[in-house]
């Protein structure tokens, strides 16, 4: 089961971890056909291989294995090229260009193709060679800074990895579908230059679009949206548990104050010589409840309030379970077991479990015949050690 939005659009996505990987699974859930490229166990030096779980386990995707490195992989992959809509890469910058996989490598057999490279910093610029991970790429884009800190201002690092997920692979997937609807007009794809820093930039618009336009200093507790004032903030509960709180409207702040046993505050929302106070009261009065007793009374009341759910609880949230975010896949060591569903589409989800193949599976043969190569010349590639 699976979105058919995508349906005949075939995606080689030779990226096993980090921001390609989420766009492919995004883009497999939409209806695309997916096909993993990797390496060679023999060939490769530090096989890179996600748990099972990791990314839905690559649910409803094909597995290629191919030495990319010797001139007959190359030869094998620009094959398969030659028949797909979408490359997705997250090599360094220049790698692709020098193992002759490049884009102009597979636009000269398939000058359709959609060519997306993502890395940390771009193409382009004085730190397109750096290598990072998640929490470099939100330090560099602002996001930690204006996360909040604690006592001792060391920025907190975040429950998601926030950079890879939302700055490089929706990023991914947006700038892939824009080209692949432009290509409907003039028959040709694109050189995509995906940065997760610049996506991370994106989702820091709203600070650093203030600052520019001010000059003003843009800090935690510096406006509304970063904890200036008490009906944006989380508070703890009788229960150690924890409430989300963004009662920006005033009449939101009007029915919260009310419900709260606190009418005295609903006038002075903004006004700044008062939130002490005011966060003072409303911590006093939350805490002589229960979180959920809490929620139960005010989320539907139209006061933007909100349980702060751990992952053992969300997974078992009514909301979630209600809008089928959760699949039911099955291993054949490991059973079966949950994960997430297809929940960027907003699809049911299926009657059937995923099936999730072991590591060691692969559709190399399958894939090769249909890319044009015969079963003589597959074989001799793999006796050479050139596929698996």
């Amino acid at each position: 089961m699976g979105s058919e939005l995508l349906e005949g659009i075939t995606v080689l996505d030779l990226a096993s971890v980090g921001p390609a990987a989420r766009a492919s699974r995004w883009l497999a859930d939409y209806g695309a056909d997916v096909v993993k490229v990797g390496p060679v166990p023999a060939k490769s030096g530090v096989q890179i291989a996600p748990p099972f779980f990791s990314y839905s386990a690559h649910r409803r995707m094909k597995r290629v294995l191919l030495d990319i490195k010797a001139p007959d992989g190359r030869d094998a992959f620009l094959a398969l090229a030659a028949k797909a809509d979408v490359v997705i890469e997250s090599f360094r910058p220049g790698v692709v260009d020098r193992l002759g996989i490049g884009y102009d490598a597979v636009a000269a057999a398939n000058p359709g193709i959609v060519y997306c490279s993502t890395s940390g910093f771009g193409r382009t610029g004085p730190k397109s060679q750096q290598a990072g991970h998640d929490l470099n790429y939100l330090g560099t884009g602002g996001f930690l800074a204006l996360t909040g800190a604690g006592p001792d201002g060391k920025p907190p690092i975040p429950g998601a990895t926030v950079a890879d997920s939302a700055g490089g692979g929706m990023h991914a997937v947006i700038a892939i579908l824009a080209a692949l609807l432009h290509r409907q007009a003039d028959g040709r794809g694109r050189h995509l230059d995906v940065s997760v820093a610049d996506g991370v930039l994106a989702l820091m618009a709203l600070s650093v679009d203030e600052f520019l336009a001010t000059g003003t200093t843009v800090e935690t507790g510096s406006n509304l949206l970063l904890g200036r004032y008490a009906c944006y903030d989380t508070y703890q509960a009788g229960d150690g548990k924890w409430l989300a709180v963004a009662a920006i409207e005033p009449r939101f702040w009007a029915n919260l104050c009310t419900l709260l046993g606190l009418p005295q505050w609903a006038e002075h929302q903004n006004d700044d010589a008062v939130q002490d106070d005011i966060r003072r009261d409303m911590a006093r009065v939350f805490r002589t409840r229960d979180r959920d007793t809490w929620v139960a009374e005010l989320a539907p009341a139209d006061t933007c309030v909100s349980g702060v759910l751990s992952v053992g609880e969300l997974v078992d949230d009514e909301q979630f379970l209600a809008r089928g975010a959760f699949a039911t896949a099955k291993h054949p060591a490991h059973g079966t077991f949950r994960q997430t569903g297809a929940v960027l589409a907003g699809m049911v989800a299926q009657e059937d479990p995923y099936l999730v193949r072991e590591s060691g599976v692969t559709d190399t043969d399958e894939l090769l015949a249909g890319a044009g190569l015969d079963p003589a010349r597959i074989t001799e590639l793999r006796e050479s050690g050139v596929v698996a």
